[in-house]
């Protein structure tokens, strides 16, 4: 499957969102186009979301998720499939927050939310969204609360403290 000098070739799950009519009045009457939500991922750490607009639905479809696959983003993940620590994103003003969860706990979110965390490989995680509850924008706060996201090395590593210090251990 892997080719010399190409990219490895990942299996990547494709589910639409949100497909919504749009009419545009005219002299001659309604023009109706369409939009589609697309959130595209690998259920391993990676997710991309993607927005398309067509005359007809199956353009638009194609056209998200054409989007979504080259906006991905590498989620940072646990070993249990749960989120390393809260974290909140915002888009507009909608507010999602996102908290880690025991394993067994499954995914508690709305539509808009489950849709981006479960293609991103999240198993267990509790979520809150705040303000408006646009399907788009929803879409789009919890994809910048994942981009926020840091393991405990990365965290350690930017604030210049070693792992110990990070989580308060003194060795005397």
């Amino acid at each position: 499957m892997l080719q010399p000098g190409t990219e490895q070739e990942r299996e990547f799950v494709e589910k639409v969102v949100r497909i919504n009519r749009v009419s545009k009045v005219v002299k001659g009457g309604r023009r109706f186009s369409f939009n589609a939500l697309a959130v595209v991922g690998d259920q391993r750490g990676t997710v991309g979301l993607g927005l398309g607009k067509a005359n007809e639905v199956p353009d638009a479809i194609r056209k998200a998720i054409e989007t979504a696959r080259r906006t991905m983003l590498q989620v940072n993940l646990t070993h249990k499939g749960t989120l390393p620590h809260e974290v909140r994103g915002r888009y507009k003003s909608t507010r999602v927050m996102l908290r880690p969860a025991t394993p067994g706990t499954g995914i508690i979110a709305g539509e808009a939310v489950r849709s981006v965390v479960e293609q991103a490989g999240i198993r267990d995680v509790l979520t809150k969204v705040v303000g408006s509850k646009n399907t788009i924008n929803v879409v789009q706060a919890t994809i910048e609360a994942l981009r926020h996201l840091e393991t405990p090395i990365q965290s350690a590593r930017k604030r210049a403290i070693s792992l110990p210090q990070l989580f308060g251990h003194t060795f005397d």
